[in-house]
Order: C-alpha cells, then sequence, then structure tokens
C-alpha cells in the first residue's frame, strides 16, 4: 500500500497516511492502516489540505509521529509531510520515490 524507501525515518513507530487520487476522479482519499472503516473521502477544491490538516491532528492527539505522503494519479509521491514535534513538508521528485507495486 505504501510506497517503499530506503529511509530510517519509516518505520513501525510512525503513523503513516497517503492522500490518493480516487478513481473516479472526484475527490481524494485519506488512507491509513489505523482507520477502522477504510478510507475517509475528501471533495472539493481544499481537498487535499483538509486531508493533510486531519491527518496531522490525529497524529499531534495521538502523540505519535506521522508519515504523510501525497500521491498523483500514477502514485508517484509528489509532497511528503513528516512529524516530529513540528511538521515539516518535503517536495518529492521523480528519484526520491518509485512505484514499485
Amino acid at each position: 500500500m505504501y510506497c517503499q524507501q530506503s529511509s530510517p525515518m519509516l518505520n513501525a513507530n510512525h503513523d503513516h497516511y497517503e492522500v490518493r487520487p480516487r478513481k473516479d476522479r472526484d475527490g481524494f482519499d485519506l488512507i491509513s492502516e489505523l482507520f477502522r472503516y477504510g478510507p475517509i473521502l475528501y471533495a472539493g477544491p481544499d481537498a487535499v489540505r483538509n486531508a493533510i490538516a486531519y491527518a496531522k491532528y490525529r497524529a499531534h492527539f495521538r502523540s505519535q509521529r506521522a508519515i504523510i505522503r501525497v500521491l498523483d494519479d500514477s502514485g508517484a509521491v509528489v509532497e511528503m509531510h513528516e512529524w516530529s514535534g513540528a511538521f515539516t513538508v518535503t517536495r518529492a521528485t521523480a528519484s526520491t520515490c518509485s512505484r514499485t507495486s
């Protein structure tokens, strides 16, 4: 489900979230193994921003480190947010991550 990288920051002690476009092109899904009932749908002009904000809130509320990845239609990472006390944003390049599944 998640893009695999050889980063020491990616481990089991982090909450992992992905924001992916829906297959029907009607919004975005916030995906995590922590969600009991499946992905959360976000639609509208601020869908990606709202999905990232919810994942950040949830990570802060759980006092857990988090990694949030925003993916495009092909599954390539476009943007990555990491939390270790404060969120940082990393813009992905083609060499940062490639889709393996």
